[in-house]
């Protein structure tokens, strides 16, 4: 576990929802794989004594963190600690003014490409008419614009469709407008688009926020199962860590009293987690050996990071 002082800012800038290009289709018939463990992975994100300020704040300082090929990595903490902020500076979209940030072994921003981003989620509109299969192909089409011709382009555009619906459980519903389906059928069609083009890593910020809890527990399956049979590593932004916490290899905690990362079992144990809070926090160990977080401060329902100026 690495444990570093900081003194975040209570306040994040506002969610960017710009999104870099993401790279060519994920293979149509996954193999099941297991991830190589860190040390002999290829590590994709390198955060390096890292420091963000933004109008005179310091949100977070002396980041050290590592995301390999494969790993499910969660960045987790309370509103307001930059949580979003991690995730826009790994893409270049904000900038650091300490230590360094590297992607794929190239300074933040520069391979973009390889990566698949789901920016936090606003919602469909009920009324809106374009179907789930159109959000997808959006992601298969990327910058091309237009009606799609027939030819052996758009036949395979419509076959990469087809193969990632399915390959997030979604062909039952696909084809309904996407203002009608329920969130977590929402969330696990934008998981497809953001995979269209077989992303090395998928940047998720809070892919499961607004959802119940059995949506929860299925995108955080779906997601984890994408990672290990994809070999894609995923670096993903929430606040409630239970629902997640049996799939994770690595958590990077971000919190009012300082940044911890490392394995879950080291970093989330009731001492760092009451630290990181600065309020009580319960770490219990169930019959079966899983870890359950009790005491962490609700999620409020205005989300100061979401609604500037407010």
């Amino acid at each position: 576990m690495t444990v570093s002082p900081t003194r975040p800012a209570r306040t994040e800038p506002d969610a960017s929802t710009e999104e870099p290009a993401p790279t060519s289709p994920v293979p149509a018939s996954p193999v099941p794989a297991s991830p190589l463990p860190a040390s002999t992975a290829q590590v994709l994100v390198e955060v390096k004594d890292a420091t963000v300020t933004l109008g005179g704040r310091t949100i977070w300082s002396e980041l050290n963190a590592t995301v390999a090929a494969g790993e499910f990595v969660a960045v987790l903490g309370p509103n307001g600690v930059g949580k979003s902020t991690l995730l826009k500076a790994v893409l270049g979209l904000l900038p650091i003014t300490g230590g360094w940030i590297r992607l794929l072994g190239r300074p933040a921003g520069q391979a973009n490409h390889a990566v698949g981003y789901l920016p936090q989620r606003r919602g469909f509109e009920p009324s809106l008419r374009i179907r789930g299969v159109d959000v997808v192909r959006l992601g298969v089409d990327g910058d091309r614009w237009g009606l799609p011709l027939p030819g052996r382009r758009s036949r395979a555009a419509a076959v990469r469709v087809r193969e990632l619906v399915g390959l997030v459980g979604a062909s039952e519903y696909a084809h309904r407008p996407i203002g009608q389906l329920s969130g977590g059928e929402q969330q696990r069609l934008l998981i497809a688009q953001a995979l269209a083009r077989q992303p090395r890593l998928l940047l998720l910020d809070e892919p499961m926020d607004s959802l119940d809890l059995p949506n929860q527990a299925g995108v955080a399956a779906l997601i984890s199962g994408i990672c290990r049979s994809q070999g894609v590593a995923v670096m993903m932004v929430a606040h409630d860590v239970n629902p997640i916490l049996p799939y994770l290899d690595r958590v990077i905690y971000l919190g009012r009293g300082g940044v911890a990362t490392g394995p879950p079992r080291e970093v989330i144990t009731s001492a760092t987690l009451a630290a990181l809070y600065g309020t009580p926090i319960e770490v219990l160990t169930t019959t079966d050996g899983r870890l359950v977080v009790v005491g962490q401060p609700a999620a409020p329902a205005h989300h100061p990071d979401r609604h500037p100026g407010h």
